[in-house]
């Protein structure tokens, strides 16, 4: 499985065509607690570059933004009544699992390294 980064702080993991998508450690510590996470549907379909949900904590309301498009095969139902797992671990807490519809989108996300500058970058 592959890991790709978005300049939003989402993050695709990819394995074949299907992403699973959710927020990265440094968003999750950027928010704070978070106490609520609004999810599409199952069915729905996603576009890369705009939002999908958001991610409410004490602090902030933060939109989603795909990072990929395709169409939503999955929710992460836990992050119903328990919001905050994203907390404990954002990268095992994934958000939506996505099948996607156009994998060459993947080239504009960063790798680890590119992320981490871009993060290094940001606080300055």
């Amino acid at each position: 499985m592959k890991t790709y980064y978005s300049p939003t702080h989402e993050y695709a993991r990819v394995e074949g065509n299907i992403a699973l998508i959710g927020i990265t450690d440094y968003a999750q510590k950027a928010l704070g607690n978070v106490v609520y996470v609004d999810m599409p549907e199952q069915g729905d379909d996603v576009t890369a570059g705009e939002d999908f949900g958001a991610v409410e904590s004490v602090k902030a309301a933060s939109d989603l933004i795909a990072p990929v498009s395709g169409a939503v095969i999955e929710i992460n139902e836990q992050l119903i009544d328990n919001p905050g797992l994203v907390n404990q671990d954002a990268d095992a807490n994934w958000i939506i699992k996505v099948e996607m519809t156009d994998p060459s989108e993947l080239d504009q996300l960063m790798d680890k390294a590119a992320y981490d500058a871009h993060c290094e970058a940001e606080k300055h």
